[in-house]
């Protein structure tokens, strides 16, 4: 074995999609693989041994497994992820072992966010269902038009300006809200405050991290604050929105629809088959089968340019990690 070859623990490695792509960058970063499909867990965490870098996706990642890992001589974990809130980053600093996440091509979100935005507003879900089934009538699927309305946009970063920019397009009116203005999203958005954004907003998107402040700031209280009928937007993470309060706005239609990639507890279930068993997430349950919710299963990242992007960055920041500098990409 070369010794100057890049050892890394690759976990939950998919066959169809991500090895075309870990194949592609072995030889740019000089890299071979640990191939371990399984995701991570205290029973296969000493197959790490020997490597520089483990990679992982959204699995929990426990401080018995970052334990492990350290006492094997794992350096850093990436995760192919933007988020990283199921790394225990405290045990990371704790066995001293550096974490990164990655990023990816914008357009991939913002494409998937605007085409749930046109679906929700279209009762694309209803519309679907009835011609599955050969019923072709129209009372109850007349939906409304994105250029008369007013979008909200919570969170300016990379994707949210992407979302803005495509919005733009379509003539409406367009509010922003982010701790720290955007520039870029001058030309084409107004900012205010939050209050203002969810009481002015008939279609509400969020573009935020997992953060202690974003944490539940869709709520009993905030849901007041909004238009009734309103379209609540997430293609962020499942923390943004309190599911049982989401629920009872449905049911009562103070939300007139929701569009939901993401959402609470989904840990441990999403990218799963689970057709046959009961899934233990009664919320889950419940959103599926409402005729004015879309729930998809965390994918709206999910195209070659994305795959490709979050492969790559994964093994360079543990390349960057193991020579001993600094990734860029490093959150702890």
């Amino acid at each position: 074995m070369d010794d100057q070859k890049l050892r890394i623990a690759v976990y939950n490695y998919r066959d169809f999609d991500e090895a075309q792509f870990f194949t592609k960058f072995a030889d740019t970063y000089n890299a071979e693989y640990v191939i371990i499909r399984e995701a991570p867990s205290p029973e296969n965490a000493r197959l790490a041994a020997g490597c520089q870098g483990v990679t992982v996706i959204t699995t929990a990642i426990t401080e018995e497994i970052i334990r492990i890992w350290k006492e094997v001589g794992v350096k850093h974990i990436s995760t192919r992820t933007i988020g990283y809130d199921h790394v225990d980053l405290e045990a990371a600093k704790k066995y001293g072992i550096t974490v990164s996440n990655v990023s990816y091509s914008t357009g991939s979100v913002a494409d998937y966010t605007v085409m749930l935005i046109l679906m929700a507003l279209r009762k694309m879900k209803m519309i679907m269902r009835r011609a599955d089934a050969m019923d072709y009538s129209l009372p109850g699927s007349l939906g409304r038009q994105i250029g008369d309305l007013t979008v909200g946009v919570v969170g300016t970063g990379r994707i949210g300006e992407h979302v803005i920019r495509n919005l733009s397009g379509f003539g409406c009116r367009i509010l922003a809200c982010d701790p720290y203005e955007n520039k870029n999203v001058l030309p084409y958005a107004e900012y205010v405050d939050r209050d203002t954004l969810f009481r002015q907003s008939d279609v509400i998107t969020f573009h935020v991290p997992a953060l202690e402040e974003t944490f539940h700031i869709v709520n009993r209280d905030t849901l007041a604050l909004m238009k009734d009928g309103v379209v609540l937007v997430n293609t962020a993470r499942g923390s943004v929105i309190d599911t049982p309060a989401l629920l009872d706005a449905l049911e009562s239609g103070k939300v007139g629809a929701a569009a939901l990639d993401v959402i609470e507890n989904e840990l441990g279930i999403f990218y799963g088959d689970y057709k046959y068993n009961v899934i233990g997430h009664r919320e889950m349950s419940i959103l599926k089968d409402l005729p004015n919710v879309l729930m998809l299963p965390h994918m709206a990242f999910y195209t070659e340019n994305a795959v490709s992007d979050m492969v790559e960055h994964s093994i360079a920041s543990i390349a960057i990690e193991a020579k001993g500098g600094c990734s860029p990409k490093r959150v702890c």
